[in-house]
């Protein structure tokens, strides 16, 4: 989707380097926000190391292309130097919704179905928890994975509820 877009500029938060941010860096340039220390000297890639639950460093309404794939869910359980903070993803949430600029696009994923914390590890969201949590941003797609891997495009939000671990993929857009 990001390949589709082609924006000028792409920030992505805690998302998978070798995964997701390689592959973007293939074709454009990434600035990577992440809590864990990143060495790296990829040409496309800039590196802010920082805790992302406030972005503070980043202007609002500024980014029109941002992805956080399967970092939400760790916010403020301390597992990565982060403080404890029961409300830190809904915090992110809302500092995410404020740097997107109008125009712009979120790609974000987490675990979704019957919602639970497992300490320590993570976090499983409601995809009503999400859709109510970004509720001053247009969801332009759902999508899920289940468990064993396939790939359900344009899914029903509420056949996923019930489900004991999958993962939700959300593009948001910003009027």
């Amino acid at each position: 989707k990001i390949f589709q877009e082609r924006p000028k500029m792409h920030v992505d938060i805690g998302s998978r380097i070798d995964g997701f941010v390689s592959h973007l860096l293939v074709f454009m340039s990434v600035t990577v926000i992440d809590i864990r220390p990143l060495k790296s000297s990829h040409p496309n890639l800039t590196f802010v190391q920082s805790d992302a639950t406030n972005l503070s460093e980043i202007k609002d309404n500024s980014i029109m292309s941002l992805s956080t794939l399967h970092a939400t869910e760790h916010f403020g359980l301390g597992r990565h130097g982060d403080k404890i903070d029961p409300n830190a993803p809904f915090i992110f949430i809302e500092n995410l919704i404020r740097v997107l600029k109008p125009g712009g696009k979120l790609y974000f994923s987490v675990p979704i179905g019957e919602e639970k914390l497992i300490y320590n590890a993570n976090r499983v969201f409601s995809p009503f928890t999400i859709l109510k949590a970004f509720n001053k941003l247009k969801l332009l797609e759902f999508s899920a994975i289940e468990k064993k891997g396939k790939l359900i495009n344009d899914a029903r939000i509420e056949n996923w509820i019930e489900n004991k671990y999958c993962c939700g993929l959300f593009v948001f857009y910003k009027e």
